[in-house]
């Protein structure tokens, strides 16, 4: 009997829309791969519904605060059924900006120095010099980032909106200007590099999702030592935080001519976006692994305790 997984997508984070692409395609890779598929758009009674369904597998394709951060690898912990991707400290690790920071600093990762402000006082003073970000500690798909320019007057003032919907903690951290590099890990191997061309100033979420919004250079064309460094310093930080299955690097590279050269590490992520032409899935091309198969070894990769 072919094994049942159910597919986890869709769920109340700001990342919904992306999850729903994530979670259907690799539902569809896995039906043409002979499995026994359940697509589940995840509500608030996902223990239950889990429970009576009884899968063999999780395929968790959820994307940000609640299916990205621990909370629903806890669930599928105390169900003990086998799940896909990282675990629970690992997961809610790497969703912490900040403390994955640490995490990765101490293990050698060289990371962007940042603060902890309330956001009302990071609209009322510059509390880094200029350049630097403002993001949300725990969001994805860039929601809520805001880049400062080095010749702004006074900082973002948006910090001071009634309806700001990423919380009352935001860091700011020193901006890194220069290349957008990424880099993937698939077990304990670190895939190829991809160089993110974008017309804008990072890659936001326009970038990310809107048709043509980036150009992915893969391999990203660097200096040889530069490039394996970005390879390894992707798999050490995957190592770090304790990720499993599948997680993605980002990365800033300043090689501009009047740059500082330095390569820093922005975030992990521990949920990568899973559509044929998502990042990894590229990666994973090309090194020779098509996306259905990819999604079979994420599948067979799938335990408790992670």
């Amino acid at each position: 009997m072919s094994k049942h997984v159910a597919v986890l997508m869709g769920g109340w984070s700001s990342e919904r829309p992306v999850s729903l692409s994530s979670g259907n395609a690799c539902a569809d890779a896995l039906e043409a791969e002979g499995f026994r598929v359940t697509r589940i758009d995840v509500k608030r009674d996902i223990a239950g519904v889990l429970s009576d369904l009884g899968p063999d597998v999780v395929f968790n394709a959820l994307h940000g605060p609640y299916g990205e951060d621990g909370c629903i690898q806890g669930i599928l912990e105390v169900l003990e059924i086998p799940y896909t991707h990282s675990g629970v400290l690992a997961s809610s690790l790497a969703m912490n900006k900040p403390k994955a920071k640490d995490v990765m600093k101490a293990a050698g990762i060289p990371v962007s120095e940042s603060v902890l402000v309330h956001r009302l006082e990071a609209a009322r003073i510059h509390v880094i010099a200029p350049p630097y970000v403002v993001k949300p500690p725990n969001e994805g798909s860039s929601f809520g980032v805001i880049i400062v320019n080095a010749d702004a007057q006074h900082p973002p003032q948006q910090l001071y909106a009634d309806d700001w919907p990423h919380g009352d903690v935001v860091m700011v951290e020193r901006y890194v200007g220069g290349r957008e590099l990424t880099c993937g890990v698939r077990g304990d191997y670190p895939l190829d590099v991809i160089d993110i061309v974008t017309e804008d100033r990072f890659y936001d979420y326009h970038a990310k999702y809107a048709a043509g919004g980036s150009k992915h250079v893969l391999p990203a064309q660097l200096l040889p030592d530069v490039y394996q460094n970005v390879r390894m310093l992707a798999l050490r930080a995957h190592q770090a935080l304790g990720c499993r299955g599948v997680s993605r690097a980002d990365f800033r590279y300043d090689d501009r001519p009047s740059g500082t050269g330095e390569l820093i590490c922005l975030e992990v992520n521990t949920q990568p976006g899973m559509t044929a032409t998502s990042l990894v899935p590229e990666m994973a091309a090309y090194a020779g692994m098509d996306f259905r198969g990819l999604v079979r070894w994420i599948v067979e990769d799938a335990s408790c305790r992670r």
